[in-house]
């Protein structure tokens, strides 16, 4: 027998033995980390808004605000009720019933009101980023020679990564190891086409991957290539309607609702949103609440508006009345005789009348039409469908009302007690909901689906017959009923058919057994099956909200930020302090690369931090949209110092990537989520990083203008300087001539002398004119020069500096001085010289020959000013030039750093650089609260590794 080859060692990186293995660990952290930390705040650069009107979007939102919790809601209220009825104008002008122009569906030909921006491509199938593509049952065949082949030995098994798996495999691979599967739960029959597969889809039940599964299961930060063959559907669903169709053509008597709002109106249809309904469910017995989201309507017009909360402020929608259909037309794939029109008719009354025949959300009554009108506002405020597959129900309770959301995890439950009393009080503070989460693979527990939310609809407390006290929650299910397997209610304690139902307690809390989705359970085996309890705090006119938003560079070591948020309180009582992030949701597709989850620490300002008053962090990872704290609170000052940890996931695609991507491939959906990201990140206290590139290049423009207008100015300063030289060289020519001129001349007599000054007088005109032919070409030269200069100064305030500097220049001859060349002419003349008569020498005779001397001194003294303040520019304008080349020569070494980064295999592809925006929420009973921003006194204020005396901890 022989002896197997040894294993194949892994492949070893080179390491660097000449250098000490801190300077390693330094360089590889230097390596790390962008050297220009920022993100993206404008998808639409300012540049692209030139051609079009002023979008509201141009101002941003103040970055603090203070009002009345109302306040905000009633201004959309509003505006909601405006625009409804400006809408209904203009539909009775032109007798046409109202079509949404920004959420049409009938006319949607690239689906986007129902996908996100990001999708499958077909184009990168064969990209190194998809890997070698396989189908699952090629997959399940090599599996299944492998075990056949005992290659693994007796017994040998091989851990599989279901995340890493099905981002190399074409379609599902489960499905072809456990079978395709259907309605709510079911196995479709092996081999079933896609049609079959969707048909069977399209009933009220729900996906493995879809609204059965947990989102941190299905979404893709948590298998990152799962949904690369969902046609971009987030969690594992896929959307294909059948057709679409008007309220009216759909129900026979359509009524907006029958018997008022009601948890068992709802039905979840064929979209992961469970988690919503669940959420519509805990509000539905609060008409108070639905009227304040369903603002304003009217059917006849089919217009109908609605107000949510987003990022701390309320904003309104209006949708249209066309909804999708789960079956297609009866003529869809071609004419069919049908001479009476019966086959059409009876096909239409069978597959597309009343409630049943909707794709998504329904009513349990096949006439009303409150759930599926709302559920298509709540997904146009998003942007599509899918953008609303998958939640937490805490969140969606906070998009209705407004309220603040903590989520309670149900095995950390310290007095039972206190959370019972808040319970029993839902009709008033409160509001809750519940989500059940497997902790394996399981998919069901106690009948419950896992996975999934559930509503809350009443806690009571109770006697029995024997006079004990018994606490009994009222829960239901979204779906409305069970599944064909039986799942989706408890089978417990107090169930359907349970022996504790006797007619004392059917009396009692007044229950009837049904598939309704609806069940009983006791207050303790809830807190048992059950994992998160969402508890939302609800506002009305009595509370103040004040917020300040900011964005922050996230480090990639845990600690707490060089920022923080100042809170001062005038009045003693309850706050509510919440630290959020923006809603991802609302522009899906420009999440970037990195998770962030947010952490904070409340104490007195001035206070040490070991003496805070809450510490508060997330509950669990994948709920991460906010936290919060509820404490009462004397009057003082408090510090809020938020901490953000990061995660980066780079399978993700960069926000400038995804704009590349798509600008061409669905332009109408990125402008609708690029508008959505604009919107967003248009908050005061986030800095505009497209307003600083702007100011960069202007900057930069300005600079080379300069530069450009100071090389002008140098040669000009240079020509009047040799123009000056020429002068002084001609006139000291001239005095040397005169000087040469010496008489001697008898006393008392007269005599002639010739003077030869070696020129020809025709030699000397030709010279004066061919100087007065150079003064007048630099005279238009200096003319143009000046009118240049003039024209610049008015350009660019530098100039003027510059303009400043330049008025220290030699002024040009005067007339007088330029005349003196012409008398200059060397010529051989005649001159009488008669004697001077002898005089007495005067003082002021003696001080009228000293003048020459004095003048002589006094234009030396300005020819050595003029030479210093010539030297002084000189040397000003070498400093500058000196700097210029150094920030040149700075830039062009980043340039090669950055370059031998990207060409060093040891440096990452993309260099960490996280930056969060984030937003503090101040509730509070007190008119006077307030909240601003502040820096730490010193460093040691800002991020740090440890926390209380104690190093970060694993799962900090």
């Amino acid at each position: 027998m022989s002896t197997p080859p040894p294993p194949i060692p892994p492949p070893t990186t080179k390491t660097n033995y000449t250098k000490a293995p801190q300077e390693l660990i330094h360089e590889f952290w230097d390596r790390y980390f962008t050297k220009k930390p920022g993100k993206v705040t404008r998808i639409f650069p300012r540049s692209l808004y030139s051609s079009i009107l002023p979008l509201s979007l141009e101002d941003g939102q103040p970055a603090r605000s203070a009002r009345n919790a109302a306040e905000s809601y009633e201004a959309a209220a509003k505006e909601c009720r405006e625009k409804v009825q400006r809408i209904i104008k203009e539909c009775h002008r032109t007798n046409e019933k109202f079509t949404d122009p920004d959420f049409d569906i009938e006319w949607d030909l690239e689906d986007n009101c129902l996908n996100g921006l990001v999708r499958f491509d077909w184009d990168d199938w064969d990209t190194d980023d998809t890997g070698n593509a396989v189908s699952a049952d090629r997959f399940k065949r090599s599996l299944d020679t492998l075990a056949e082949s005992n290659a693994l030995g007796p017994g040998g098994t091989v851990a599989l990564d279901p995340g890493v798996v099905r981002g190399y495999i074409a379609d599902d691979p489960w499905a072809a190891l456990f079978g395709a599967w259907g309605t709510k739960g079911q196995p479709v029959t092996k081999g079933a086409t896609p049609q079959a597969q969707q048909a069977a889809a399209t009933q009220k039940g729900v996906l493995p991957h879809g609204k059965n599964s947990p989102r941190h299961l299905t979404d893709p930060r948590a298998n990152p290539k799962s949904t690369r063959s969902k046609n971009g559907v987030q969690c594992g669903e896929w959307y294909n309607p059948g057709s679409k169709h008007r309220l009216d053509w759909v129900f026979s008597s359509p009524q907006w609702t029958i018997d008022g709002y009601s948890s068992s109106d709802i039905k979840q249809g064929s979209n992961g949103d469970c988690w919503w309904l669940a959420a519509v469910a805990t509000i539905t017995h609060r008409k108070d609440l639905m009227d304040r989201v369903c603002v304003v309507r009217n059917e006849e017009v089919g217009v109908y508006g609605f107000v949510f909360y987003r990022d701390g402020e309320w904003i309104s929608t209006v949708v249209d009345d066309n909804l999708y259909l789960q079956y297609p037309d009866f003529d869809y794939y071609g004419d069919r005789y049908d001479s009476t029109g019966k086959l059409a008719r009876e096909y239409r009354k069978r597959y597309q009348t009343g409630s049943e025949a909707l794709y998504f959300a329904q009513c349990e009554d096949q006439n009303e039409t409150w759930l599926p009108i709302l559920e298509k506002a709540y997904a146009k405020v998003h942007g599509d469908y899918e953008a609303i597959s998958g939640g937490w129900s805490g969140e969606a309770v906070e998009d209705m009302t407004g309220g603040v959301t903590t989520t309670i995890a149900a095995n950390r439950v310290l007095r039972k007690d206190k959370l019972w009393k808040e319970l029993v009080n839902a009709d008033g503070e409160f509001v809750f909901a519940l989500s059940a989460i497997g902790t394996g693979w399981d998919s069901y527990k106690g009948g419950l689906a896992l996975g999934h939310a559930y509503s809350i609809l009443k806690a009571t407390e109770e006697v029995d017959e024997d006079g004990k006290k018994v606490r009994l929650v009222k829960i239901r299910n979204p779906w409305g009923q069970r599944s064909s397997n039986g799942v989706g209610e408890w089978n417990g304690p107090w169930s359907d058919g349970s022996k504790e139902w006797t007619p004392y307690w059917f009396k009692k809390l007044n229950h009837t057994f049904g598939d309704d989705g609806v069940f009983w359970m006791s207050y303790a085996d809830m807190l048992e099956t059950f994992l998160f309890i969402h508890r939302t705090r609800l506002f009305d006119e009595k509370w103040t909200v004040v917020q300040q938003w900011t964005s922050v560079s996230v480090g990639w070591v845990a600690g707490y930020l060089n920022q923080k948020f100042v809170i001062e309180v005038k009045k003693a009582g309850t706050v509510v302090v919440v630290l959020s992030q923006l809603d991802e949701r609302y522009f899906q597709g420009f999440e970037g690369q990195y998770n962030f989850s947010l952490h904070f620490l409340l104490k007195k300002e001035g206070g040490k931090d070991e003496e805070h008053i809450c510490r508060v962090r997330p509950v669990h990872q994948w709920e991460s949209r906010s936290v919060s704290c509820e404490v009462d609170l004397e009057p003082g000052r408090y510090e809020v110092l938020p901490k953000v940890t990061a995660e980066r996931c780079d399978w993700r695609d960069q926000v400038e990537d995804v704009v590349k991507k798509w600008a061409d491939k669905n332009p109408s959906k990125l402008r609708q989520v690029g508008m959505q990201y604009d919107l967003a990140h248009a908050k005061g206290g986030i800095p505009d990083e497209d307003d600083l590139i702007l100011k960069k290049k202007e900057e930069a423009k300005r600079k080379a203008e300069a530069k450009k207008l100071k090389a002008k100015e140098k040669a000009k300063r240079k020509k009047e300087r040799e123009k000056a030289k020429k002068r002084k060289e001609k006139e000291k020519k001239k005095k040397a001539a005169a000087a040469e001129v010496t008489v001697k001349v008898p006393e008392g007599g007269e005599t002639t002398v010739n003077v030869k000054a070696g020129e020809k007088k025709e030699d000397t005109d030709k010279k004066e004119e061919s100087e007065k032919s150079e003064d007048a070409v630099e005279k238009k030269e200096d003319a143009a020069a000046a009118a240049t200069t003039k024209a610049e100064e008015k350009k660019t305030e530098a100039r003027k500096t510059i303009s400043t500097a330049s008025s220290s220049s030699p002024a040009p001859p005067k007339e007088g001085q330029k005349e003196e060349k012409k008398d200059d002419g060397k010529k051989e003349e005649t001159l009488a010289i008669r004697p001077a008569p002898t005089t007495t020498t005067t003082p002021a005779a003696e001080e009228k020959e000293a003048k020459p001397d004095e003048n002589k001194a006094e234009e030396k003294k300005k020819e050595e000013e003029e030479d210093d303040s010539e030297s002084e520019y000189e040397s000003e304008t070498d400093e500058e030039e000196e700097k210029e080349k150094e920030e040149e020569e700075q830039r062009q070494k980043e340039e090669e750093e950055a370059r031998k980064l990207a060409e060093d295999e040891n440096s990452p592809s993309i260099p960490w650089n996280a930056v969060a925006v984030l937003g503090l929420r101040v509730y509070a009973q007190d008119a006077g609260v307030s909240v601003h921003l502040a820096k730490p006194k010193s460093d040691e204020e800002g991020a740090s590794l440890v926390i209380d005396s104690q190093a970060v901890g694993a799962t900090m």
